[in-house]
């Protein structure tokens, strides 16, 4: 009896064989050991798999550009620093509201027809944050107003209507970039799930497919690939993530697309092609990326 062990690919396939007489009987057995995923540099819904490290003042960093920050956070983290900013914003400017009655007696004579209190009908602090959201709503119901006996007030009014500006057009302004961001765009936009080597006009091309579902078109719709893989240079530098480019038409204008039907997109492997020196073999084993990059501008909103 003897066995024999083959290897295919990451799997292996262990064949027995045994003599019974003149005959053999053979049996297969298949190991079932599954092949093991390899990680992505960019995820199939194009985001990166990157993680920054050991890289000082990080944080600091992120914050000198807040807007940016907050736009690039989840939406759940958006609402909630939304919702957060404003219920603190709103507490503190009631706080102050509420101070400045307390600190004149307002709040003890409110109900004294012969006193003249900095705002009219504010008895406690819910009354007082009436009043703001009243004011910085601009409803106006009339019941609670400033007189002109508080300068303090008048001069807290106007740091009120600043400072709710500036929060308003901050965060509003944050929600309405999120929103109009074009990364769902893409969710309308199709590639092929397989990349294939065959001849095309007798040259070895690799292919692939792009479309777009939307009756709106993409303009100025442009395609580029890159190569991303591990090499080591002449020098003995070794470079994990070297981005080399592969042509796809840029030299004859086919990378500028038309996008109203699917396209098959091509790259001819030739001399200055790096796949040029792998076999099929060797390119089944071998550790590289595509990354393909799709531009463009949406027809319908100039995004």
């Amino acid at each position: 009896m003897s066995a024999l062990r083959r290897k295919f690919g990451d799997d292996y396939q262990v064949v027995t064989t045994s003599s019974s007489g003149s005959g053999f009987h053979q049996q297969q057995a298949a190991a079932a050991a599954p092949r093991r995923k390899r990680q992505r540099f960019v995820d199939k819904n194009g985001r990166c798999n990157v993680q920054h490290g050991n890289l000082g003042s990080e944080t600091s960093r992120y914050l000198s550009d807040l807007f940016t920050t907050l736009v690039d956070l989840k939406w759940r983290w958006n609402l909630f620093i939304f919702i957060l900013t404003y219920t603190v914003a709103w507490l503190f400017m009631a706080s102050m509201w509420w101070l400045i009655a307390y600190m004149r007696g307002d709040l003890n004579r409110a109900h004294d027809d012969n006193y003249t209190p900095c705002v009219a009908n504010v008895y406690n602090f819910p009354s007082a944050f009436l009043f703001f959201i009243e004011t910085e709503a601009t409803i106006g119901y009339g019941y609670r107003y400033i007189t002109d006996k508080c300068p303090e007030g008048i001069i807290l009014f106007l740091f009120q209507s600043i400072l709710g500006s500036i929060v308003d057009a901050f965060l509003i302004g944050c929600m309405f970039i999120k929103m109009s961001q074009p990364k769902k765009r893409a969710e309308t936009l199709m590639f092929s799930e397989h990349a294939v080597i065959s001849m095309r006009d007798g040259k070895l091309t690799l292919m692939f497919r792009v479309g777009n579902l939307r009756n709106s078109h993409m303009v100025s719709a442009q395609i580029r690939c890159k190569l991303l893989k591990s090499r080591q240079t002449p020098e003995g530098e070794f470079l994990p993530l070297d981005q080399l480019e592969l042509d796809v038409g840029f030299s004859t204008g086919a990378d500028q697309l038309f996008l109203v039907s699917p396209l098959t997109i091509c790259h001819v492997i030739d001399a200055k092609s790096p796949f040029y020196d792998l076999s099929q073999r060797s390119m089944q084993t071998e550790q590289f990326e595509i990354v393909v990059i799709l531009e463009g501008i949406v027809e319908t909103t100039g995004e």
